[in-house]
């Protein structure tokens, strides 16, 4: 596949909007390894193949270990999830597919015993954000597999 569209040199002002929102975010009040497995997840419903690559190489980096990467597409059946990231995850699935789901209720129940407003505003930033990032990657054509991991106290996951 051909890249489609380099942001960086010919919109940089997307790119920059975009990283100033991962800035907030940075800061946020997500873990960082519970903010790599929602980044995956969505990334992963969205088949965005640069941003898998990106924050599958992050999750490595950060600490997550093989066996829960590999069990995410799967998270339901798998036993490796605690019950604040299965409703983060539950949360992601209904956001990034908002326009089938609609954010259900039953879901938005789940998911706040879990975590304070803030931490679900945060939470559903990362996951607006991240369904943003994806959607500029696949329109762009950006190549997956070029991506290299930075140690994880020198960039978050964006």
């Amino acid at each position: 596949m051909t890249q489609r569209i380099d942001y960086m040199t010919t919109a940089r002002g997307v790119y920059e909007a975009m990283s100033g929102i991962e800035k907030y975010l940075a800061q946020a009040s997500i873990e960082q390894k519970l903010r790599d497995l929602v980044i995956l997840r969505a990334s992963q419903i969205n088949h965005c193949a640069y941003c898998i690559d990106m924050h599958w190489k992050d999750a490595r980096v950060h600490g997550e270990n093989e066996q829960r990467l590999y069990g995410l597409d799967a998270w339901r059946e798998s036993p490796y999830y605690d019950e604040r990231e299965r409703a983060a995850l539950e949360w992601t699935e209904a956001i990034t597919n908002v326009r089938e789901t609609g954010a259900p209720d039953e879901v938005y129940e789940v998911v706040k015993k879990h975590f304070s407003e803030k931490e679900l505003a945060d939470l559903t930033l990362t996951i607006a954000a991240i369904n943003a990032w994806n959607r500029l990657a696949i329109a762009a054509r950006a190549p997956a597999g070029t991506y290299q991991a930075k140690a994880a106290s020198a960039r978050r996951a964006s």
